[in-house]
């Protein structure tokens, strides 16, 4: 008998209309653009978790100094008897939540059911008496299958909030407010606005660890709609653009060359140079994440940042209803 709950929300066509749609949309736009999910097959799952250990790559380190040292501060004031995790991936923080909280319930989301029964399995056998729910759904469409419950935390870590852009991220929020109930509370993890010097070696290392994960889009291209993408024709570019207040990552080609994507029936050029944007990262101050949650219907609950001030953790709870 599994030891959780494991409820499948996403069709059985979900990935492959998902990954057709956002490569249409975006490699026909001006400026090219593909959302950062596509990174994560396999491959660039463990390039991922290869750059967290990266001595440039800070956000996974400073996120957990965080939970080391306020998890229990974190849990007095959320008061939560159940823990949801939005984008739960392979739920390695978790277990310091789940250590402070000691929940009756643990709730995972993540597009990926590999990722959610390798975590489950892992926490069921270490976590034997915690009931455990893991749901295969899409964080930004489908918060409403949360199972409903009293006092629950709500966690988004990892900074994951950055790689929305301002009008998707004001949409998941409000949407998240919508579902949330009195004695519910949120938690962000946000990476914070600091030095060009240390936010770029962070998504452009030395070893090339990080180039290799964004030239491996291209891989899930080839392999999922039948393109015929060189990823050695495009270099690995990261842009930090002091308006925005984000990192940009994008691949440029190196020569002019036109890509056939089989399954599109769709040929696309590019030129010498031309870029191809493949993530956006913001990273935030905290009054103006305060205006952002404020204006989704938050109240701050809490504040924590590491000890040189480069990521944060907030609690937020749901403002009351006017």
């Amino acid at each position: 008998m599994t030891p959780y709950t494991l409820v499948d929300h996403l069709p059985p066509d979900y990935a492959a209309k998902a990954l057709r749609n956002d490569a249409l949309r975006g490699l026909t736009a001006d400026p090219k653009t593909l959302p950062p999910k596509w990174f994560y097959d396999k491959a660039g799952s463990d390039l991922f978790e290869q750059i967290t250990v990266l001595p440039e790559y800070y956000p996974t380190r400073a996120e957990r100094e965080i939970l080391v040292a306020y998890a229990d501060d974190i849990a007095a004031a959320s008061g939560a008897a159940t823990l949801v995790e939005l984008g739960s991936g392979a739920s390695v923080k978790t277990r310091l939540l789940l250590d402070a909280l000691h929940p009756n319930a643990y709730v995972a989301l993540d597009v990926s059911e590999a990722a959610l029964r390798e975590a489950a399995d892992g926490l069921a056998r270490d976590y034997p008496a915690l009931q455990l729910t893991a749901l295969v759904a899409d964080f930004e469409h489908q918060l409403s299958v949360v199972p409903a419950g009293a006092h629950r935390l709500v966690a988004f870590l990892g900074g994951t909030i950055g790689n929305l852009e301002p009008v998707p991220r004001a949409q998941f929020l409000a949407d998240l407010r919508g579902e949330l109930r009195d004695g519910d509370a949120f938690l962000l993890g946000a990476d914070l606005v600091k030095s060009p010097r240390v936010l770029l070696p962070a998504y452009d290392d030395a070893a090339g660890v990080t180039a290799a994960f964004n030239r491996n889009v291209l891989h899930v291209l080839n392999n999922g709609l039948g393109a015929d993408f060189d990823p050695a024709s495009f270099d690995h570019v990261a842009h930090w653009d002091p308006v925005a207040e984000w990192i940009e990552m994008r691949l440029l080609s190196r020569v002019a060359q036109v890509v056939t994507i089989r399954d599109l029936d769709l040929r696309v050029r590019f030129d010498r140079g031309e870029q191809l944007r493949t993530e956006v990262s913001a990273k935030f101050r905290r009054e103006g994440l305060t205006a952002e949650l404020a204006a989704a219907g938050f109240d701050p609950g809490g504040w924590w940042t590491d000890s040189a001030g480069r990521f944060s953790l907030s609690l937020w709870h749901p403002a009351a209803r006017s």
